[in-house]
């Protein structure tokens, strides 16, 4: 493969991190995240300019998710990726599992429903777009567990045991497509399940606990079969440069470690955010009923109390 297209060297020293985590500045990826960032502190400041607040963790959870996708695509990883397997995988799993919970606890979609302007009564602006886009079939369908799950296990099976990686590994706008579709893939799966922004399936937490596990398994299926697997199965890494120092299948081996363990680091993420929602959730309803029975005064405990009396004199 010729990798001059992608702006790398013909030849890359071995890997090392310190080398990995160079700043080579892929200008898409670059200049995208300083463009999503500037809208996001746009969102924020636009909060405060009028008195409202906005949580300081959902800011700074989703300047590390931007910050996350950005460590991966404009750094010298994204030179190693297209020949290091091992490599690549960091990538593909950071930006499909990491970054998405990253960006979805930053919570964009409720920064910009009260960011955005109101366009008044038969108008229709971007606020209205995205309220639209929201309660559109589409998102309904794209959101399904029915979708995002075969979805997300689809992305790797029928990406990487197919022509389709090695035909996308090809040109640099190939490169740059798979790349958001781990993004986008990885979104779409965790909207759902994270529930902080709005959407149109709001599951109970038990069910999003299940919907987030129902897909892991598969994941380290995957790493398991590539670190079994006796042959090189992927075209685009069977002959990699003699300058790294490294055999192909070594790589693949260590490709289908990182997948595997890799996929407990999101779910115990996710798992912890869910805890933490279920137990404010519960307090916020408990909160919502002690302001209730303040105002009615207790009607339901005294109709209680009232319920074991009778039982009470009955039973004489």
């Amino acid at each position: 493969m010729d990798h001059g297209e992608h702006g790398m060297p013909p030849e890359l020293p071995p890997f090392t991190w310190g080398r990995g985590l160079e700043f080579t500045g892929e200008p898409f990826f670059l200049y995208g995240s300083l463009l999503v960032l500037a809208l996001y502190a746009w969102g924020v400041l636009r909060l405060r300019a009028r008195g409202d607040r906005w949580p300081v963790h959902r800011t700074i959870a989703f300047a590390v998710g931007v910050l996350s996708v950005a460590l991966v695509t404009v750094t010298a990883l994204n030179d190693y990726g297209m020949v290091l397997f091992s490599v690549h995988m960091v990538q593909h799993m950071v930006i499909s599992m990491l970054s998405p919970i990253l960006l979805l606890l930053g919570a964009p979609v409720t920064l910009a429903l009260r960011a955005l302007p109101s366009a008044g009564r038969g108008r229709r602006g971007p606020r209205e777009v995205l309220v639209a886009f929201l309660h559109s079939r589409y998102v309904r369908v794209i959101t399904h567990p029915a979708f995002t799950i075969p979805l997300f296990i689809a992305s790797l099976y029928a990406l990487y045991f197919t022509p389709l990686f090695d035909f996308l590994m090809e040109s640099r706008a190939g490169h740059i497509g798979m790349m958001l579709h781990f993004l986008a893939v990885g979104l779409v799966f965790f909207w759902p399940i994270m529930g902080v922004d709005p959407g149109p399936h709001r599951p109970g937490y038990i069910m999003r606990m299940l919907e987030l596990f129902a897909s892991m398994p598969f994941h380290a299926f995957f790493g398991i079969a590539l670190m079994m697997a006796s042959e090189p199965m992927i075209g685009t890494y069977q002959n990699p440069p003699a300058s790294l120092g490294v055999s192909a299948l070594a790589d693949q081996s260590a490709a289908g470690g990182i997948a595997w363990a890799f996929s407990e680091i999101p779910s115990v993420i996710v798992l912890i955010a869910l805890v933490y929602q279920w137990y404010h959730s519960e307090q916020r309803q408990a909160r919502r009923k002690d302001r209730a029975a303040d105002r009615d005064g207790d009607k339901e405990l005294a109709a209680y109390n009232a319920y074991l009396a009778s039982l009470n004199s009955g039973g004489r």
